[in-house]
């Protein structure tokens, strides 16, 4: 039987605490095995995750190594290597609601104008985050919502995080068409200990290129496990900064002028700005200028 929907898991040294319980929660799914196939992409990790992590409670798994250190790279690997109409992809802190496969295939089924989708992300904190960090805890992809929404025009509040990301297979390889084709897109996702992004956003826009939605339903839900380090007020600083520096190259690639720099009067006035913010609120807003700067630094370059 043919599997209807591929699971796949990109990982780079994953904690074993972790992946671990996404995969418990992936052998507890409703789903029955024989509808859904898992590849684990083992993304250059120190070790050969092959012999270190067993699927094959699974009668559709595959190990598959990937040197070329990268999300992107990875993610085009598993997209490469699946057969399902379906893929859904988990990352490796990704504990899956018991049917959210099960839920994945209903919406594939029901909602046939939409191209890529997601759900509900919860957090599962290592140790509880400190109460001047929490207003910037939403740049670790949590996402919780009430109402189902989908829309077939980008920025729009529609658009699914990477974690648990649900994508039509014929979107996916339009998206693969378009990285291999454009280098410059290679640029997004994580590297090794960069904390790039954007290549999810770049995957789901891909479903408007081709007529297709993107939609969000509150029937999917994941936690999301979070270690202390990623509570640390430098690591979230530093992931505003690259994600601003992402979303910038990821809005040119899509057609978007680049932000012009500042003038000097638009300068003197951040400045004025800056004297009114308390030390905390400083940091993330010179982080959002210097992604900025990055981006138009890094693009000029390609030009």
């Amino acid at each position: 039987m043919e599997p209807k929907i591929s699971v796949i898991i990109c990982t780079h040294n994953p904690r074993q605490d972790y992946i671990s319980q996404v995969l418990e929660a992936l052998k507890s799914q409703t789903l029955p095995l024989d509808v859904w196939e898992l590849l684990l992409i083992d993304n250059a990790s120190e070790k050969i995750l092959a012999s270190e992590i067993d699927i094959s409670w699974h009668p559709q798994s595959r190990h598959i190594r990937e040197e070329k250190l990268g999300l992107t790279p990875a993610r085009l690997r598993g997209i490469k290597e699946a057969s399902a109409e379906v893929l859904v992809f988990v990352d490796d802190d990704n504990v899956l609601e018991i049917n959210y496969l099960e839920t994945v295939l209903q919406i594939s089924q029901k909602y046939t104008m939409i191209g890529a989708w997601g759900g509900q992300t919860v957090p599962k904190f290592d140790v509880p985050p400190q109460e001047s960090i929490k207003p910037y805890l939403p740049l670790l992809a949590l996402k919780q919502f009430d109402k189902d929404r989908w829309s077939n025009v980008p920025h729009t509040g529609t658009d699914p995080y990477g974690a648990g990301l649900c994508i039509r297979k014929v979107v996916a390889d339009k998206y693969a068409d378009l990285v291999y084709n454009d280098p410059r897109r290679m640029e997004l996702g994580r590297k090794g200990a960069s904390l790039a992004c954007g290549e999810d956003s770049d995957m789901s826009l891909t479903a408007c290129d081709m007529g297709l939605g993107m939609g969000l339903f509150t029937s999917l839900k994941l936690i999301h496990l979070i270690p202390a380090k990623r509570l640390q007020e430098d690591y979230l600083v530093k992931l505003l900064e690259q994600g601003v520096h992402s979303t910038t190259i990821l809005n040119v690639l899509r057609g978007d002028p680049l932000p012009p720099a500042k003038t000097w009067r638009g300068k003197l006035r951040e400045v004025y700005r800056l004297i009114w913010m308390n030390r905390l609120e400083r940091r993330f807003f010179l982080a959002t200028r210097k992604g900025e700067s990055l981006a138009r630094e890094q693009m000029s370059k390609f030009n």
